[in-house]
C-alpha cells in the first residue's frame, strides 16, 4: 500500500518511492546541497537583496544605513545610540531620528562634534538633520515583589533597636515597620 493519509505513518515502500524521487520531507542527503534555502528558514537581508540586480540600490542603501549605525554606535553614548536610528544622506545632510524630544536636543548639542567625527570616518556629511520618531511604548517595569517573613521583619526591628542612632538605623527601622504592617 502506497497511499497514506496525512494522520498515518507511511509505509517502508511510501518512503523508499519519496527518497528515490528526490521529493523528501526532510533536510537534502549528506553530501548533497541544496540550491535555495527553505522558503521558512530567515535568511541575512543582504543575501536576499543580493539575488538580483534590481535590488543594488536597496542593497547600498541597507549597507550604507548599517555602516552609519556601527559608526553612530562608536561615537555616541550608550543611552542615546540605543535610542538614535541613521536614515539616508541627502543633500549632505545625515538624517537621524531620536526616539524622544530630550534626545533629539542633546543630539543637537552634539551635532558638531558628530558631524566632525563622522567626516573624519569618510562620510561625506555637511551636517545632521534630526527628527524625533517615538519608538512603541515599554511596558511599565514591574512593581517590587519582594516579601518578607514576619521573623525577618522582626529581626530586623530588633537590630534597629540595638543600633546606636543613625541614618541605617532609621532606614532599618522604616523598613522592618513596613513589613511588620503588611501582615
Amino acid at each position: 500500500m502506497s497511499r497514506f493519509s496525512p494522520f498515518s505513518r507511511p509505509d517502508a515502500a511510501a518512503a523508499a518511492a519519496l527518497r528515490t524521487s528526490g521529493i523528501s520531507g526532510t533536510s537534502a542527503r549528506p553530501g548533497k546541497s541544496r540550491k535555495f534555502a527553505s522558503p521558512r528558514a530567515p535568511q541575512p537581508l543582504t543575501e536576499v537583496l543580493s539575488r538580483t540586480d534590481a535590488f543594488a540600490p536597496l542593497r547600498a542603501g541597507v549597507e550604507q544605513i548599517a555602516a552609519i549605525q556601527r559608526d553612530l554606535d562608536a561615537l555616541l553614548p550608550d543611552y542615546l545610540a540605543a535610542s538614535v536610528e541613521p536614515g539616508f544622506i541627502k543633500d549632505g545632510k545625515l538624517a537621524l531620528f531620536a526616539a524622544h524630544n530630550a534626545l533629539a536636543a542633546r543630539l543637537r548639542h552634539l551635532e558638531p562634534r558628530l558631524v566632525a567625527d563622522l567626516q573624519a570616518r569618510g562620510w561625506p556629511l555637511d551636517g545632521v538633520r534630526i527628527r524625533v520618531r517615538p519608538q512603541a511604548v515599554k511596558d511599565a517595569p514591574l512593581p517590587k515583589q519582594a516579601r518578607m517573613t514576619p521573623a525577618g521583619a522582626a529581626a530586623l526591628a530588633a537590630l534597629s533597636e540595638n543600633l546606636p542612632p543613625s541614618p541605617l538605623q532609621e532606614a532599618l527601622a522604616k523598613m522592618a515597620a513596613r513589613h511588620l504592617t503588611r501582615r
